[in-house]
């Protein structure tokens, strides 16, 4: 890749079979609620940075794709069906699915939409006891769990 073209966040899914790079930062990050969202994430909402296509390049593999409503495709990983993100048909951009990303924190969302479709309780998350995944399952379990998940780096 030439220096123009570095990227500047990398991602995919989680069996690694789909990877992406972006050379330019997304436009907007947010969290949509609407209906279609949260089934196409199977989550409360789902969280999509929105970017150019041409800032976009699959690395490796090809995302497959449903035609989700009559203006949008979703797209996934055909192996281990990792919500990637969606697009307008044709259309000049693509969001994609902020937990795809290798460092998902550095892609903050900064508004909201869909909030008709918004979970009364979603609003209450940050308030709820919680723990680290070691204190939930121990030191001894951790050791004894073995990742098959692509790692976050290529």
């Amino acid at each position: 890749m030439t220096e123009a073209s570095k990227p500047v966040l990398t991602g995919g899914c989680q069996c690694g079979a789909i990877r992406y790079a972006l050379t330019a930062a997304p436009t907007r990050v947010s969290i949509c609620h609407c209906r279609m969202c949260q089934k196409a994430s199977g989550a409360p909402f789902a969280s999509l940075a929105d970017i150019n296509r041409e800032n976009l390049t699959w690395t490796r593999g090809t995302p497959a794709t449903f035609h989700s409503s009559s203006i949008a495709d979703r797209y996934f990983c055909p192996a281990c069906g990792t919500p990637l993100g969606f697009g307008g048909i044709d259309g000049p951009r693509i969001e994609i699915m902020t937990g795809t990303f290798d460092r998902p924190d550095r892609v903050v969302p900064t508004r909201q939409f869909g909030s008709e479709s918004r979970l009364g309780w979603v609003v209450a998350i940050a308030n709820l006891p919680s723990q680290t995944t070691q204190q939930n399952y121990g030191p001894e379990k951790m050791a004894t769990i073995v990742s098959h998940q692509h790692p976050d780096h290529d």
